[in-house]
């Protein structure tokens, strides 16, 4: 890769869900050790740095997200001492390591909290967090009717009694920090430095936009003006990650803040982005759009523009452990992205979706930037969404009253060995079924299958790549669209190559001359001149 650019420009990041990942001890669950046991797959995969969802000790109210103690890792996954060990591995093999850091909120059992709820009202202990008395006789009201992205309202009675509630914009065991208080922000900076000293290359930073909040607790309104939205992308948050971004110069070795930013006015998205905050966002605007051209190519543009004023590289992805998989998504009638529409019993076709899926992968990876590749979009699975309901954990499942189905679908354990109990997820005889079940027929995409077969989507990961570290690594980061007909989505990169994504309705007949490097079709060999529909290519000129 040149030397012109930073590490993690056009970096290809694999995201691990470490309960779900490998179990290196058999008791059914993730952990460390079944990582650091797959990590020459992942270096022979080809990817240049994983990000690892909170492996902190945890309750697991949310998945992990709900972060008891942000300086050691939880005993159902591994040591301290093992992480570290892993970040020198991976480092040794050619792969960097990110770390997930939630600030916006800690678990119910930090030192913190329990402090705080044995502490009086208006005590230090209390003003980290928001405690505020609630309305009506008895306080029996909460403060606001503030609404959860998980479903309900966002205050819960304070424990032990009392007129007090206290915020939580997720779960009830995720309670908000209150980051006026100077405590808080020093002990986020303390946690950057304990994890860069530890040889960590980046951080991924948790619901980025909604650290701050408005201290007179307003309603949310239908005219919310542009900063002035009671808890989410408020003005005061940038002077936060303007702090972080000094601790992260402070190393010889650039470390890299990507934020999990999820607006949609693009001019507020950049304003977190820049020399003095993040590196770069998530492309989630491509991750949402739909399976149509007009809007496809909207979304890659204002992500390309957008970032091109900033002067930073995007970072696309497809998927991650909250979003449902690829796969599904784009076997629907309705193929683009909300949390609002997850539901029960949406037909799919999980064959369709699975070859757009790889199509799309092409597309990504052929574009300026780095790629976020989330455990699994590498063997084609889809989202499981016949899980038996007693098994769900997801508190989106449990705080919608079992209407929507969650997020658990997208991080049932991988299979790795096709005719083994638990499709190889362990790797020691296994003592105990995977947390959550695998379906049966994912034993055709267990990797050991896949390995074998020329067309798999493993395969054709791992040529991507392949070719794309050696065609695109020196490339400026420029994209040239080119008019190839209806339906057709067609760039070409400073390298000469060119990129074709057929998303209309018949073949499309390449011009006379062109080679086909690689292609997303799963039913090849067939006349290398057709693009297929729902297929994409990559072509020499």
């Amino acid at each position: 890769m040149s030397s012109a650019f930073p590490w993690w420009h056009q970096a290809v990041v694999y995201q691990i869900y470490p309960k779900s990942f490998a179990d290196g001890d058999g008791d059914g669950m993730g952990d460390l050790a079944g990582v650091r046991a797959c990590l020459p797959y992942l270096r022979d995969l080809g990817v240049d740095a994983l990000w690892f969802t909170p492996w902190y000790i945890s309750p697991q109210a949310d998945g992990g997200y709900d972060v008891t103690d942000h300086r050691d890792i939880d005993s159902a996954l591994g040591t301290l001492q093992e992480a570290e060990e892993l970040i020198v591995e991976a480092r040794d093999m050619g792969m960097r390591t990110i770390i997930d850091v939630v600030p916006n909120h800690v678990a119910a059992d930090h030192p913190w909290f329990t402090a705080a709820v044995a502490a009086p009202p208006g005590s230090p202990e209390r003003h980290r967090f928001w405690f505020r008395d609630g309305v009506g006789p008895d306080g029996a009201s909460p403060p606001t009717e503030w609404v959860s992205p998980f479903g309900g309202g966002t205050w819960s009675r304070a424990p032990g009694g009392g007129d007090q509630w206290y915020l939580h914009l997720f779960a009830p065991g995720q309670p908000d920090l209150n980051w006026n208080d100077p405590e808080v922000r020093a002990e986020y900076e303390d946690i950057l430095r304990f994890w860069f000293d530890r040889g960590v290359a980046g951080v991924r930073i948790d619901s980025a936009a909604v650290l701050m909040k408005d201290p007179t607790l307003p309603e949310v309104g239908d005219n919310v003006t542009a900063g002035g939205h009671p808890f989410e992308d408020r003005d005061e948050v940038h002077e936060i990650y303007r702090s972080w971004r000094k601790v992260a110069d402070s190393y010889e070795e650039e470390k890299l803040l990507v934020g999990e930013v999820w607006l949609d006015d693009r001019d507020r998205l950049a304003r977190y982005v820049g020399p003095d905050e993040f590196h770069t966002v998530f492309g989630f605007e491509v991750m949402a759009s739909p399976w149509q051209l007009t809007r496809l190519c909207a979304a890659i543009e204002d992500t390309l523009r957008t970032h091109e004023r900033l002067g930073a590289p995007p970072a696309w992805v497809l998927g991650n452990h909250d979003v449902t998989r690829p796969a599904t998504r784009y076997g629907r009638r309705d193929t683009g992205f909300s949390f609002a529409d997850k539901a029960w019993g949406i037909e799919t076709d999980v064959q369709l979706g699975r070859e757009r899926a790889r199509a799309m992968a092409l597309v990504m990876m052929a574009l300026p930037g780095s790629c976020y590749i989330y455990q699994g979009e590498e063997l084609g699975l889809e989202e499981v969404e016949d899980l038996p309901r007693d098994v769900l954990q997801d508190p989106m499942f449990a705080r919608s009253d079992g209407t929507s189905p969650g997020r658990d679908g997208c991080r049932v354990p991988l299979p790795w060995q096709a005719d083994v109990p638990g499709l190889g997820f362990s790797i020691v005889p296994p003592t105990a079924a995977p947390w959550l079940p695998q379906p049966v027929h994912w034993a055709a995409l267990a990797v050991d299958v896949q390995q074998h077969q020329p067309c798999s989507t493993l395969k054709l990961y791992r040529r991507a790549l392949r070719l794309r570290r050696r065609l695109f690594g020196h490339a400026e980061p420029r994209v040239e669209w080119m008019d190839r007909g209806p339906g057709i989505l067609a760039f070409r990169r400073d390298s000469g190559f060119r990129c074709v994504l057929n998303m209309g309705g018949g073949d499309h007949v390449l011009p006379a001359g062109s080679q086909v490097a690689l292609s997303s079709d799963s039913t090849m060999p067939h006349d290398e001149r057709i693009i297929r529909p729902d297929t994409a290519v990559w072509l020499r000129t």
